[in-house]
């Protein structure tokens, strides 16, 4: 009966805004502001951290070691191993961005993760791919590269025509994909349940029965919003620690 006066929005309606500038291709949307924001604030935060030279960092120094000695420790060096420090900027860039865009999800206003639609996760998976693939080309040669990849060491060679076709696929297909939808379907289904409880709450609210019901739905709010910021955090890690284990793979292929 409470259920049926409860109007919860459609997808489209949760995820699809309207262009700010018209409808041609300057359009400019809530997701473009926020992809915008999240690009632009990292590299503020760490223009303004390089030009202070504290021996013992604090402030916004301290802040951004904190998450160059985090990205390094627990992303770059287990993923990539030996040669890592040439990738550690791009890998800090991968966990920004998505940090900074993932936490939209909480901000009044916005409530809208950057990474619940699939073009911001599908053009970071690409520029993973591609960087990975230059790494493997760059450091065993084109040839030796992609023969590394579709005949690995130790693989029995009868099972090659198995093995083979698998490898390809797996690497140049459907790692670029699953890289994208994993951090697309966890942030979507995350806004999903956030929306869900926030509507619970107004309707509840609006019929009357605060004193009944309030009681469950508002406390489960502030708890998936603390746990969808956690989210937002843990994908961000998720996704760049999947790009330094590509890119250590095709540093070093034969391990």
């Amino acid at each position: 009966m409470i259920l049926s006066q409860i109007h919860f929005p459609t997808i489209k309606n949760i995820v699809v805004w309207p262009n700010i500038f018209g409808d041609g291709w300057y359009g400019f949307n809530k997701i473009a502001l926020i992809a915008f924001i999240a690009a632009v604030v990292p590299a503020l935060i760490f223009f303004i951290a390089g030009r202070q030279s504290r021996l013992v960092p604090r402030g916004v120094q301290g802040f951004t070691e904190g998450i160059v000695s985090f990205v390094e420790n627990q992303v770059a060096k287990p993923g990539i191993g030996t040669g890592y420090e040439p990738y550690l900027p791009v890998l800090i860039s991968f966990f920004c961005f998505i940090a900074v865009g993932n936490l939209f999800e909480v901000i009044p206003f916005f409530q809208m993760p950057l990474n619940a639609r699939m073009g911001a996760p599908l053009v970071l998976a690409i520029i993973a791919y591609l960087f990975f693939i230059m790494v493997g080309m760059k450091h065993n040669g084109p040839a030796n590269y992609f023969k590394m990849v579709a005949f690995p060491q130790g693989v029995p060679k009868a099972m090659y025509i198995l093995v083979t076709p698998i490898e390809l696929i797996s690497t140049f297909l459907v790692r670029p994909f699953s890289h994208a939808i994993r951090l697309f379907a966890n942030m979507l289904a995350g806004h999903i349940l956030l929306v869900s409880f926030g509507v619970l709450c107004i309707a509840v609210w609006t019929l009357q029965l605060v004193a009944v019901l309030e009681v469950l739905t508002f406390p489960g709010l502030i708890v998936f919003t603390a746990f969808e910021i956690g989210v937002s955090l843990i994908q961000a890690f998720v996704f760049s620690i999947l790009a330094a284990v590509y890119i250590g793979g095709a540093l070093h292929p034969a391990h």
